[in-house]
């Protein structure tokens, strides 16, 4: 963390004031204290995340169009969190929820999604598309699969198996529209704004389609 902040506010927080010229870009940095449970209290976070279940599920997995969050990353939870809290990522709902969080409370809930079981994914039932497979190195567009699993897993990327496919192709026009930022060093918006909408519908369209077995998309509902 900088250097020019306290020793006890450094203790206390994962995020910092960054000298930028966006206003929304995302001031969460990616340290390694985030891993695991996000240095939370997991059963603080269940009780917490009782106000969550009506769009995310009792056990963290969706029947709408919103995130499954069971087992999902302690890093991107706390980080997608803080953004809205800070108004670095916007959705209205999820921006007056995250206003009333603490720190404490952002990574309390942040360790009891971490440790929920993470549903198996369905068997891949259509084709891998060649840019989650491979990406496409003439436009400098890396594979989706070097950061959200498969090859790789970046700090900070989410698993994406199982996600809404609504969900999925609302967040990359968002990022490739520019209209949502917080993306760390602006590596979601690279690669959407350069990807056809046919390449956006079928990557959500195959991480979608491996949805957690037993759980059946809902009726369309606003991206989060």
């Amino acid at each position: 963390m900088g250097g020019d902040l306290p020793r006890r506010r450094r203790a206390e927080h994962w995020y910092q004031p960054l000298a930028t010229s966006d206003a929304r870009a995302s001031r969460v940095a990616m340290v390694p204290a985030l891993a695991g449970n996000a240095g939370g209290d997991a059963g603080r976070g269940g009780t917490l995340a009782q106000r969550c279940t009506m769009c995310h599920g009792a056990r963290g997995v969706s029947s709408s169009d919103v995130p499954n969050l069971a087992g999902q990353y302690s890093e991107v939870t706390y980080k997608q969190l803080v953004d809205y809290k800070n108004g670095q990522r916007l959705h209205t709902l999820m921006q007056a929820l995250a206003q009333g969080l603490s720190d404490a409370d952002i990574r309390d809930l942040a360790a009891f999604y971490a440790q929920l079981p993470r549903p198996s994914p369905a068997p891949e039932s259509v084709p891998v598309p060649t840019l989650v497979r491979v990406g496409d190195p003439m436009r400098n567009v890396a594979p989706c699969a070097s950061c959200h699993g498969g090859i790789d897993k970046k700090p900070g990327s989410p698993w994406l198996e199982g996600m809404p496919d609504a969900y999925l192709a609302g967040q990359m026009q968002l990022f490739a529209r520019g209209e949502r930022r917080n993306d760390p060093h602006g590596v979601m918006r690279n690669i959407a704004r350069q990807m056809t909408a046919r390449e956006i519908d079928e990557a959500a369209h195959y991480y979608a389609s491996r949805s957690i077995l037993g759980v059946h998309p809902a009726q369309p509902a606003a991206a989060r």
